[in-house]
């Protein structure tokens, strides 16, 4: 499933926002951790954010993971703790297999995943697009959410038709889809009336990230097992080196007693 985000009908209510935390159990009371140029930005207890840009005109911008139909993210992760999951099209996150790398954080073009740094037992935290949800048929919390028709969700190929149609009939919008071939494209796709680099939208290639990532990432597992061994053979090593000492020290207590006697 994908969502199509128009920019010209959104009012900024937060309603997505609010509908997000209900629906992923997030902390309503949490403090922003991320605030660029005086907009919220997106954290541990923040998956989705309304932004507000005025220049010309006033803007809300909703910002969340793009979902993106080759994520580098998932191709970053040696441990599959982050997938793609072909069916519902939403990239999941999977804290049980996580072991901390955060390689993700470094290969997203758009600086989407969070660590939770202030947490005893750290995770990743980003969109899920509502997994369970598109799995029973229905539409991200977020989108069920929207009054104004800002978001609507449906097939990937039926919205970018919709989305062209509405661009190439109406002069007020840029002539452009985000997401519809960023980086090799995203599930989140957005029409505007504002040029996107005015709304801050990163401008990135068109070429899938993992393209450039292959040849180095396919020598990530072996390096991670190589450095596993290499601590378990310098844990044992400690160890070793743990009861020869332990012994050397009862042999001299027992040479000490043996000169008492």
């Amino acid at each position: 499933m994908a969502v199509l985000v128009d920019i010209t009908k959104c009012i900024g209510c937060d309603g997505c926002s609010v509908a997000c935390k209900l629906y992923n159990k997030l902390n309503f009371k949490a403090e922003p951790r991320n605030v660029k140029d005086g907009r919220i930005d997106l954290d541990d207890n923040h998956w989705t954010v309304i932004q507000r840009y005025k220049n010309d005109k006033l803007r809300f911008v909703k910002k969340q993971c793009l979902h993106c139909l080759e994520p580098a993210c998932a191709s970053a992760c040696f441990s599959k703790a982050i997938q793609k999951d072909e069916k519902t099209g939403a990239v999941v996150y999977y804290p049980d297999l996580c072991v901390g790398c955060r390689y993700c954080l470094v290969a997203c073009p758009y600086s989407i995943p969070k660590y939770q740094w202030n947490e005893q037992f750290p995770q990743v935290a980003k969109c899920q697009m509502c997994v369970s949800r598109l799995e029973s048929g229905d539409a991200p919390a977020c989108v069920s959410a929207c009054t104004t028709g800002a978001l609507t969700a449906g097939k990937r190929d039926e919205l970018l038709k919709r989305a062209h149609q509405i661009i190439d009939n109406d002069d007020r919008y840029v002539k452009h889809i985000y997401g519809e071939h960023e980086v090799g494209g995203a599930e989140w796709l957005y029409i505007s009336d504002v040029p996107f680099e005015e709304l801050g939208f990163k401008q990135v290639s068109e070429k899938p990230v993992t393209d450039y990532s292959k040849s180095y990432l396919s020598k990530v597992p072996g390096f991670a097992a190589c450095w596993a061994l290499f601590l378990a053979g310098l844990s044992y090593y400690n160890y070793r080196v743990d009861k020869n000492n332990q012994a050397n020290h009862h042999h001299q207590d027992d040479n000490d007693q043996g000169k008492e006697g």
